[in-house]
């Protein structure tokens, strides 16, 4: 229940324009989102490298209103590729394609994405194509496989939830066709009809979908983290649960598959201790590093996936 109506308030503008008003609320936020400009998310980028942990930038912002805007998320994607490049950080790129115009016209994005994946290209560097909640699968993987086949372009990847009973297929078919694939457990209210309601079906699958990446991965040829820990392994997990990460690093030892061709992903300011934790011993670490004025939205998920962190947020308002 609780959940539910956070998820409801992620995407309620009476509530967004309340709680952006409030101190407390950015404070909390501060926490998980980077800053409001480029330079503080690469600020924290070259902390987390220091640390042996690679990144991927993110500026916020998801279901643009107008072409402007889309074009000006875009340019704000590009600009991101030379800041990288100038500081000399280990990151790559995420970013939600309705923020560069998906739910506005499909070819208006795809103009938007070519020129981000090319700027890619020129620099060398990798780019992850978020998913959205159920709606947006099939269209967001069919861009990225657009993509992929008029441009060549290999150096982008796509995300898969866990919680959804249709991923099983969409990873046995993107294994087929070496897309790189983050691997999540879901952060959006899914209907009963495409998604398994229950948080143990959610880690059943998220277990099972891990083993079929690392199979994959293999059948691949096991691809690494590059040296410039720019390009990711194949499968990359993005969880901060100790029971599914302990499941997969149980099967790599069973396998036998080498610990630098698995990325465990996490998000900036969550298990910081199980991010040091995992580089220490070895293991591919990358931080999501998430920028920007528009963190309501993300803000809000994040509580929805931690309620204790909501009860953190209200004991800091009602204090005096």
């Amino acid at each position: 229940m609780l959940r539910s109506l956070l998820i409801y308030l992620s995407k309620a503008d009476w509530a967004r324009r309340t709680v952006t008003r409030w101190s407390v609320a950015r404070r909390v936020a501060s926490r998980f989102i980077a800053g409001e400009t480029l330079e503080d998310a690469i600020r924290v980028v070259r902390e987390l490298n220091k640390k042996g942990i690679n990144a991927t930038l993110d500026h916020l912002g998801e279901h643009t209103t107008s072409p402007e805007i889309a074009r000006r998320s875009t340019q704000d994607v590009l600009e991101m590729f030379g800041a990288i490049q100038k500081a000399k950080v280990c990151s790559n790129v995420s970013i939600k394609l309705t923020q560069i115009g998906l739910a506005l016209d499909p070819d208006l994005c795809a103009q938007n994405l070519a020129e981000i994946l090319r700027r890619a290209h020129e620099t060398g560097s990798f780019v992850r194509v978020d998913m959205e909640d159920s709606p947006w699968v099939d269209k967001t993987l069919g861009m990225a496989r657009r993509m992929r086949e008029t441009l060549g372009f290999e150096r982008v990847g796509v995300v898969i939830q866990s919680c959804l009973f249709r991923s099983e297929a969409d990873i046995r078919q993107l294994g087929e066709e070496g897309i790189r694939v983050r691997l999540c457990k879901g952060a959006y209210k899914e209907p009963a009809d495409v998604a398994y309601p229950q948080k143990a079906d959610v880690d059943s699958s998220y277990d099972r979908l891990t083993r079929l990446l690392i199979d994959n991965s293999r059948a691949l040829g096991c691809p690494e983290l590059s040296v410039d820990g720019i390009l990711p392994p194949y499968p990359a997990l993005a969880t901060h649960d100790e029971a599914r990460i302990d499941n997969a690093i149980a099967y790599t030892r069973q396998t036998r598959f080498p610990q630098r061709a698995i990325e465990f992903q996490m998000l900036n300011g969550i298990r910081r201790d199980l991010q040091e934790k995992l580089a220490a011993e070895g293991y591919p670490v990358r931080v999501y590093v998430p920028y920007g004025s528009e963190w309501y939205p993300y803000f809000t998920r994040r509580l929805a996936e931690r309620p204790a962190n909501l009860w953190f947020f209200i004991s800091n308002f009602f204090r005096k």
